[in-house]
């Protein structure tokens, strides 16, 4: 049966086996009332007569002749196209008055026979609240206040019938939830404003499978903003705070949406800034800015305490240009991955694009990286607070972070490694950057990721294990000197002679009689007559065994080396010598706090003083230090002498210090630390006679005071011994204990502190430059691995300390090298500021690259420099800058924080370079603009344009 499309204004039927199916070809115009009410007289002239039939045909010969009633119930009730059929997700059916459709119902099955059954026009009156906003009342129930057409009975009803005059069709698709499909009656309607004008609210229906992105682009529409300007949406939560729709594609479900709930879109700012992200404390600023135009590209980062890392790291990522251009043409927003188990949601990236779009909308001097700093922390918690780090490993996990959050790969699958089993390498090499591919896909990977070939062979069976290895960075280590300058204090036996600083040159790996060989060429002293100790906070914090390693002095600690008589027993006549490490003390004003006193405090240099152990009393010791500190220590006068026969008496016992006995109990020092070594220098060492003046020569005066007193402690200095038994092997350790009087009376501090340099100071150890070449020749070096990282070989079933080459098999487009100048060993840190030479044009990697070439294409192996990032400073604080060549101008700037200034090339050359960012040269001739004929000549990429003043950064 054909039916004229003109009877359903513009809807095309088309029919299978008889049944129709719709395809709308136009927008429908439903009957009206009147057309009702003639419909109804032509409905029953059918019903009665053909002939009536005929004639009504003959009066309305632009309208198709209607159905049959019994025709018309087959195609509503039972046809393929009626109510029969399952409901398919996506589907279009519509809501008829149930009141309405039974008397229909009625009116079919009787044939006709009794006019008044005739329903007329569909009318839906009962199920709308009011005939204003046409909005469903609340709590209606399928078969009881309605039924569910599906879309082809529904026009077929319309054309037949009719719709009363200024009803809306109520149309509901139908969705699947929870496996199960179903109509949805009631859609979500949600409240959207505009956030420039938070008064005027529009509403919208959705239904629960409709996207995020439907919602956003029909905000869009509705508050005529341009597809091309960037907006977002947040929603308004039951409790008034706001939340960030990320994820567009998600549904009305997904995201929790529920009707009447507030959605509010925003518009990016041209100033790179979203509305909502305008603190009050900046507005004054922003003002002050609204009608700055700088250079894209140009401007600075505020450093938020410590930050510096961060926004050296930024500034050289933000002047790569194919990653800049990414982010500025929006085509990060189709990549977000929002449920990458591996990504951070989608936040990182969406901040740094925030942080790119600012830098270089030309509107800022500088800007506050406050929320990138934020997020940082939030998904790796090593950034957190304001402590200073290193800007290569924050630009290893942005790197990572970026990638994960722009994944094109949604769903992992799992690839297994192989190994290449004798096949040739580039089937192997070709295998695995697919299989890097099928799992990593980013515009990160497109611009940062090459290709390693790992060679590993067995020191024992000789297999051969050969791997590619995708990486994002070369870490090159930098040829390091195997010497290292150690500075020192030489302590003499010879109380006449100021302590001498030395510096001495040593093997970096040596041992700490290299030191005392050292020394010795300088004092004349023998080797085997030093002992060599690490001084902190007045005490001994360790004593060292000429066995020992120089790598557990680190440069920072104060190294003192002293003379004494001897190590060994030289000859028959020589006799046994102990070594006592000696501390100085000052009583202060007690106090007794649960009988504990603390009334001493450790000052001044400690000694190492030799004692012939058959002299090893308290008389003899107060003499020989007495003549150790003869320096800076004066001897009591005449007049100072005891009076009294009693004072004079030198044998008398009772008169010198008692062991165990000091007036002012234990000692407390007042440093930061109480460490201190657990042992010292072993008490029963044999040592040559000790030839110098000692206290035995001395002329026989009359008793004098004595200026100190002596008492065994601890090896901190801080606490007492009971007792001290001449004869045992531990190491006594013994404080030279003084009265403020005494000491104020006696001794000179300044004397006690000074000391010489001796001519060895003014030694440098030079450091040659090296070439950017030489480190990476040094990376590409074949190398035995440690004992704390072996590798295990499948033939031996054992870890193996074999030997591992890395070779560069395919490069990126923009190759990042880290020069690595911190050195980390189990004892000792250093920065390495030896000075690396590297070129700013025309890096040439042809003779790296082991994968064969394309000659006819040189420029696929030739980079140019970009940017540099910087440190300048030690290991424990420091500070980070950038070298950058704007994308745009070609002009190289230096980012120091917030401030910028534009730089000559040979400026960029410093002994502070650490990460280094290359770009090849194909790359950016892809990138430059092409010219038109009217265009001036453009400058060479990353050249020096001549109309610059530039500041001189050394």
């Amino acid at each position: 049966m054909a039916v004229d499309p003109r009877l359903f204004g513009g809807l095309c039927f088309r029919f299978r086996d008889q049944k129709p199916e719709v395809a709308v070809e136009g927008p429908l115009p439903i009957p009206s009332c009147g057309d009702c009410r003639g419909g109804r007289k032509a409905m029953a002239a059918v019903a009665e007569s053909p002939a009536a039939a005929a004639a009504a045909e003959d009066r309305e010969p632009q309208r198709e002749a209607v159905p049959g009633l019994e025709s018309q119930r087959r195609q509503i009730e039972n046809g393929e196209n009626g109510r029969g059929p399952p409901l398919r997700a996506g589907e279009s059916w519509f809501l008829v008055e149930r009141h309405w459709y039974k008397q229909w119902e009625v009116h079919v099955q009787g044939g006709g026979q009794d006019p008044s059954t005739f329903p007329g026009c569909i009318n839906n009156a009962e199920l709308f609240e009011d005939q204003v906003n046409w909005r469903l009342k609340k709590g209606l129930v399928e078969g009881e206040d309605y039924v569910l057409l599906p879309a082809a009975a529904w026009h077929y009803l319309v054309s037949w019938y009719g719709l009363e005059h200024g009803q809306p069709p109520i149309e509901r698709k139908v969705v699947e939830l929870s496996s199960i499909q179903k109509v949805e009656v009631y859609p979500v309607e949600l409240l959207l404003i505009q956030h420039s004008d938070m008064d005027t609210a529009h509403t919208a229906q959705f239904n629960r499978t409709d996207s995020i992105d439907l919602v956003l682009r029909t905000a869009q529409e509705q508050f005529l903003v341009s597809p091309q300007e960037e907006t977002r949406l947040w929603i308004k939560n039951a409790e008034g705070s706001f939340e960030r729709l990320c994820n567009t594609r998600v549904t009305v479900l997904d995201a929790a949406l529920q009707t009447g709930q507030v959605v509010i879109m925003e518009t990016r700012n041209k100033d790179g800034t979203w509305p909502s992200a305008q603190l009050p404390a900046m507005s004054s600023a922003s003002e002050e800015d609204e009608d700055f135009q700088g250079q894209p590209g140009i401007c600075g980062l505020t450093n938020l305490g410590n930050t510096c890392f961060m926004n050296s790291a930024l500034q050289c990522l933000s002047n790569v240009p194919q990653l800049t251009n990414y982010f500025l043409k929006n085509r990060y927003l189709e990549e977000l991955n929002f449920c990458n188990p591996l990504g951070m949601k989608g936040e990182i990236a969406e901040a740094y694009a925030d942080l790119v779009k600012q830098a270089w909308s030309g509107h800022h001097r500088s800007i506050v990286p406050h929320v990138f700093k934020t997020k940082v922390g939030h998904f790796a918690s090593q950034f957190l607070g304001y402590q200073q780090h290193d800007s290569q490993e924050l630009l290893s996990f942005l790197l990572d972070g970026l990638h994960e959050d722009l994944n094109r790969v949604k769903k992992k699958e799992y690839v297994e490694l192989c190994d290449a089993a004798g096949r040739p390498d580039q089937e192997v090499a070709r295998e695995a950057w697919q299989n890097h591919r099928r799992r990593n896909d980013s515009v990160i990977v497109d611009t940062f990721h090459g290709l390693f070939k790992s060679t590993v062979v067995c020191p024992d069976c000789g297999n051969v294990s050969v791997t590619f290895d995708p990486f994002c960075y070369l870490s090159v280590p930098l040829p390091v000197t195997h010497k290292r300058v150690m500075e020192v204090f030489f302590v003499s036996m010879d109380p006449r002679r100021k302590p001498e600083q030395h510096r001495l040159v040593v093997p970096k790996r040596g041992k700490i009689s290299d030191l005392c060989v050292a020394l010795a060429k300088h004092t004349g002293v023998s080797p085997e007559r030093m002992m060599v100790a690490d001084v902190f906070s007045h005490r001994f914090y360790k004593i060292y065994q000429l066995e020992e390693s120089l790598s557990s002095i680190l440069d920072r600690d104060d190294i003192f080396i002293y003379e004494v008589s001897g190590r060994a027993a030289i000859g028959e006549n020589s006799r046994e010598d102990v070594v006592l490490p000696i501390y100085l003390r000052e009583r202060t004003p007690a106090r007794d706090y649960n009988n504990s006193y603390y009334g001493l405090m450790l000052f001044g240099h400690p000694l190492l003083v030799s004692v012939p152990r058959d002299r090893l009393s308290w008389d003899a010791l107060y003499h020989i230090l007495l003549y150790r500190l003869s320096r800076y220590v004066t001897r009591p006068s005449s007049d100072d002498e005891d009076d009294g026969d009693e004072k004079a008496d030198l044998e008398d016992k009772d008169n010198l210090p008692k062991p165990g006995h000091v007036a002012g109990g234990s000692s407390q020092d007042p440093g930061p630390e109480q460490a201190g070594p657990s042992s010292g220098v072993a008490g029963g060492s044999r040592a040559p006679v000790d030839n110098s003046p000692g206290p035995s020569h001395w002329p026989q005066r009359a008793r004098r005071k004595h200026l100190f007193t002596l008492q065994t402690v601890n090896s901190n200095g801080t606490s007492d011994r009971s007792t001290f038994n001449e004869d045992t092997h531990a190491q006594p350790y013994i404080a030279i204990d003084w009265e403020p009087e005494m000491k104020k009376r006696y001794y000179d501090e300044v004397e006690a502190e000074g000391y010489v340099k001796h001519d060895c100071v003014g030694y440098v150890l030079k450091k040659a430059p090296v070439r950017l070449q030489e480190c990476i020749e040094l990376f590409t070096t074949t190398e035995t691995l440690e004992k704390e990282n072996p590798w295990y070989c499948p033939n031996c079933k054992q870890h193996q300390l074999a030997t591992k080459k890395l070779d560069l098999w395919m490069l990126p487009e923009t190759l990042i090298i880290h020069l690595k100048r911190f050195s980390y060993t189990k004892f000792s840190r250093e920065k390495l500021d030896t000075l690396v030479e590297f070129p700013i044009r025309d890096l040439d990697f042809s003779k790296f690259v082991i994968k064969p070439q394309n000659e006819s294409a040189p420029e696929l192996y030739k980079y140019d420099l970009i940017a540099v990032s910087n440190h300048y400073g030690g290991l424990r604080d420091g500070h980070y800058t950038t070298f950058a060549c704007n994308k745009d101008s070609g002009q190289w700037h230096y980012f120091d924080d917030n401030s910028v200034s534009p730089v000559t090339e040979n400026q960029i050359e410093s002994k502070a370079a650490y990460v280094l960012f290359y770009q090849r040269q194909d790359v950016a001739r892809r990138l430059q603009p092409q010219p038109s004929l009217s265009d001036p000549p453009a400058s060479p990429a990353c050249g020096t344009p001549a109309n610059f003043e530039f500041m001189d950064i050394n």
